[in-house]
Formats: C-alpha cells, sequence, structure tokens
C-alpha cells in the first residue's frame, strides 16, 4: 500500500498503527553547497498543531497531494487538508512551495498524465489566490 515505506519515518508505535505521521521528524545533511534538514511534518488534521511547528521553521514546503479518484476532490475541497496546508505555509512564511502529486498509480488509468494535469491546474488556481506564483512551483508525480 502507499504507507510501505513510512515505518522507516514514522518512528513512534502508533504511527506506524495507524499510518499516519504524527509528531514531526527532522533529518539532517549537507551538500557541497546547502545545509538541508528535512522535516515530515503530519498531514493528518487531528494533529494540525504539529504541522504548523514544524512548517514554520521551513524555507520550502513540499505539499503532497493525493491524485486517487475522491481523495484529491476531498483534499482541495472548500475546507479540505490541501487548501489548509498550503494556506498554512504561505500564513507561516514559507516562499518555496514544491507538489507532490502522490498515488498516481492508483489514477484510472494508472499514472494518468490527463489526471496530473487536472490537479496541476487546481492546485494551481487555489496557490495563486493565497499568494504563490504556480509558474515557480515544481509539481512532481510521485507513486
Amino acid at each position: 500500500g502507499s504507507f510501505k515505506y513510512a515505518w522507516v519515518l514514522d518512528k513512534l508505535k502508533a504511527e506506524r498503527e495507524r499510518g499516519i505521521t504524527i509528531d514531526i521528524a527532522l533529518w539532517k545533511f549537507e551538500t557541497a553547497k546547502y545545509y538541508v534538514t528535512i522535516i515530515d511534518a503530519p498531514g493528518h488534521r487531528d494533529f494540525i498543531k504539529n504541522m504548523i511547528t514544524g512548517t514554520s521553521q521551513a524555507d520550502c514546503a513540499v505539499l503532497i497531494v493525493a491524485a486517487g479518484t475522491g481523495e484529491f476532490e476531498a483534499g482541495i475541497s472548500k475546507n479540505g487538508q490541501t487548501r489548509e496546508h498550503a494556506l498554512l505555509a504561505f500564513t507561516l512564511g514559507v516562499k518555496q512551495l514544491i507538489v507532490g502529486v502522490n498515488k498516481m498509480d492508483s489514477t484510472e488509468p494508472p499514472y494518468s498524465e490527463p489526471r496530473f494535469e487536472e490537479i496541476k491546474k487546481e492546485v494551481s488556481s487555489y496557490i495563486k489566490k493565497i499568494g504563490y506564483n504556480p509558474a515557480a512551483v515544481a509539481f512532481v508525480p510521485i507513486s
């Protein structure tokens, strides 16, 4: 399933059992040019306070959007998590955004380019309204 590697990042037993991130986790590494800290923040509505804690420290956010039928629509709906997280990231001062379009293997047909483009168009429209420049945002299909 979509959580098969989550146990590597989600150290808490409750996170593994529920298949979601509850607390923030940090990983640090450096390249020749940058010091990088990856913050894995929860996306689940019940743990929004932890998501805010992680996001408030970030220079760039990776917004994960589910491509599955119904999942994307729920996230982008008026009170959906996709909208809430994008707005929180911008409000907390995160000016760089990357959108990971997840679960592309669950589209009809799998890895549907029209579905990816539909999601890109809808998310671009919303993030533009809150202050991001969609032309500067990378949209990456993932699975």
